[in-house]
């Protein structure tokens, strides 16, 4: 069987957060102080919430992320439009009824619409792909977001390449039936985003919490079948409940991007025992287009 697009992305993302033109990207993106909103949808909503969260922990100012469709319209210093075919219906909605000051869209298509509605655009292209699922450009667009507010990709670049996940552990994992995602603090989004590689390249059954919102129902559930996965610091407390429920749990103490790294590697292994195509999902395209929303000229 040909290699699909999606393990080649997935192999390739420590080289292209490497690139250069990341931090030349990321230099163009909102300074300190300014107030900034960041919509997304799916995956780029994913990635907003964790940019969101990690700016304003950073103290670089007040930094608001909303699913496309729910975005208020705010009188934002800058609003940040992440959408990598720059097609997608609902952020272009958004970025053109826009009270903000400036608008700013992180796209890999510098021919899409949403390069009309924009002040300032971020084309990268370079971290594009082929398959219908995101894997390289979301971890390539977030790496430079976080690279804006201070965050250094060494350790990501040094534990991806590590391959701390080993072959033989997930292989092991697939066999749960329930793969449940927590994070803390910023790396929310990063759990939000793996649960989703998960429905979307294996159609598995995953979900996404807080780490400390797990407690309050969530937990209910948890038994053999169940595989807890955390990002960010270890909550010890929690480890220890969830194993009492006699569930699996793999929190490692490693870079979160390289941990989401290893649920995509994950990812590929469902697909293959799902009888999935990784890359092209099921009832999903490269982008949602929707007919009749209004839509505003780029003027």
């Amino acid at each position: 069987m040909p290699t699909s697009h999606v393990t080649r992305e997935i192999a390739t993302q420590p080289d292209v957060w490497a690139d250069p033109r990341v931090l030349e990207q990321s230099l163009r993106l909102p300074k300190h102080g300014a107030w900034v909103g960041v919509v997304g949808c799916g995956t780029s909503l994913y990635i907003a919430q964790s940019y969101a969260a990690f700016r304003e922990d950073q103290g670089f100012g007040r930094t608001d992320a909303f699913p496309a469709s729910l975005a208020p319209r705010r009188e934002w210093d800058c609003l940040l439009g992440i959408s990598r075919s720059g097609t997608t219906t609902e952020v272009l909605d958004v970025l053109g009824h826009a009270k903000a000051k400036t608008k700013i869209v992180l796209t890999a298509n510098a021919d899409g619409p949403i390069a009309d509605l924009a002040d300032e655009l971020l084309v990268m292209s370079f971290a594009d792909e082929e398959s219908v699922v995101q894997t390289r450009f979301a971890t390539t667009a977030l790496v430079t977001l976080l690279t804006s507010v201070g965050y250094s990709v060494q350790t990501s670049l040094d534990d991806t390449r590590s391959s701390f996940a080993t072959d033989l552990e997930i292989q092991k994992w697939h066999k749960a039936r329930q793969f449940v995602f927590v994070g803390i603090g910023w790396t929310y989004g990063i759990a939000n985003e793996a649960a989703l590689k998960l429905r979307e390249m294996a159609g598995a059954w995953s979900e996404s919490y807080p780490a400390m919102e797990y407690r309050h129902g969530p937990i209910s559930v948890a038994d053999e079948a169940t595989l807890l996965w955390g990002f960010g610091p270890r909550d010890e407390a929690l480890i220890e409940q969830v194993k009492a429920a006699g569930a699996q749990v793999y929190w490692p103490d490693c870079d979160p991007l390289a941990s989401l790294v290893a649920v995509q590697r994950l990812g590929l292994v469902l697909a293959e025992k799902n009888g999935w195509n990784p890359d092209s999902p099921r009832n999903l395209t490269r982008s949602v287009i929707l007919n009749g929303l209004n839509q505003p000229s780029a003027s």
